[in-house]
């Protein structure tokens, strides 16, 4: 049997809210009821005084800070601790933290744990360790934010899931989130991207509703973090509002240079229309920050036309049959033959 982390760990926290880098004050750390990464507070402090690692240095800079693995089970833990990179997955937009075999690139790469990290630590039952660690800022380092973690990864194989043929021991890590701002020019950017409309007609058009799903893209091509909002809009001929979905804010925080693919369900579509779909995205921290794309489609209840298209034709064929028919002439009997009759 071999050994995996999963993709992303079991990486838990709220969402960053606010203008820039400010927490929630109800925001807790980073915690799956057995073991938990925190901040390490000050003598005295709540250990959730600090929901994520927050930081700010300019290129050049080295910023120190500590970590603490708090075990809240009856049982002693040992854990891999490591620094990574940050990332929203691909569809969804959730925020993840790389697994370990993945080398960081980014803030992951600039933090510095202590030696004896790189093998295990262990933490008695009930108990904490703090890992104090360094973020140095590589001088060649660019403005906005750079988001990443620390993690601990429980050593222990806690499942085994079947992946064709092979066993895989399935470990659980958690981590704490760290936003790191290295100062200067700031440019927020936010794209929508690859409108789509798929569509799910009824047999029976206008007795039974049809459904259809809008996908979309959100692309992140500046240097901040963004909180997107979304406004959902279609419109039939003439001008006719057939979808309208006010700005709503997705809950989720898209890291610079991420790009996500996110779904609006649509259960009561048009049957029969010329639509236009308009997705516009907005960042509430950002005012002037607004994308728009849109796609048009033709709602047509095929299944429908195809029976009707179906009837039609046997109608049409059933119509030249009959015309045939009656269109041939009776056969007459053979004319007597009048010169042998003289």
């Amino acid at each position: 049997m071999r050994t995996r982390t999963s993709l992303y760990g079991l990486l838990v926290g709220l969402l960053l809210l606010g203008a820039g880098l400010l927490p929630a004050a109800t925001a807790t750390a980073a915690d799956n009821g057995t073991w938990g990464v925190f901040p390490t507070p000050p003598a005295g402090a709540a250990m959730t005084d600090r929901a994520y690692f927050f930081h700010q240095g300019a290129a050049g800079t080295t910023v120190q800070d500590s970590a603490t693995i708090l075990n809240s089970s009856d049982k002693e833990l040992t854990f891999q601790i490591f620094a990574t990179d940050a990332v929203n997955t691909p569809v969804g937009g959730a925020f993840a933290l790389l697994p370990v075999e993945t080398r960081p690139k980014d803030v992951g790469a600039w933090i510095a744990l202590p030696p004896q990290t790189a093998t295990t630590v262990t933490v008695p039952p009930k108990g904490r360790k703090d890992v104090p660690f360094t973020v140095k800022v590589p001088a060649d380092a660019t403005p906005g934010d750079h988001v990443g973690g620390i993690v601990a990864l429980n050593t222990a194989v806690e499942g085994v899931q079947q992946e064709g043929k092979v066993q895989v021991g399935v470990k659980r890590s958690v981590g704490a989130r760290l936003y790191f701002r290295v100062p200067g020019p700031l440019t927020p950017g936010l794209s929508v991207e690859d409108v789509k409309v798929s569509r799910s007609a009824p047999l029976l058009p206008w007795v039974q509703g049809a459904r259809a799903t809008i996908s979309y893209a959100l692309v992140n091509r500046g240097n901040v973090v963004v909180e997107p909002k979304v406004t959902v809009a279609a419109k039939g001929l003439f001008g006719r509002q057939v979808l309208n979905r006010p700005a709503r804010e997705l809950k989720l925080v898209l890291l610079p240079g991420q790009r996500v693919e996110l779904t609006e369900p649509w259960p009561d579509a048009p049957q029969s229309d010329w639509v236009t779909v308009t997705v516009a995205a907005g960042a509430s921290a950002h005012p002037e920050l607004l994308s728009e794309s849109g796609t048009d489609f033709v709602a047509v209840p095929w299944p429908a036309v195809g029976a009707a298209l179906v009837l039609a034709g046997a109608g049409i064929a059933f119509r030249v049959v009959r015309r045939r028919r009656l269109a041939v002439p009776e056969h007459a009997g053979p004319a007597p033959d009048l010169a042998r009759s003289l």
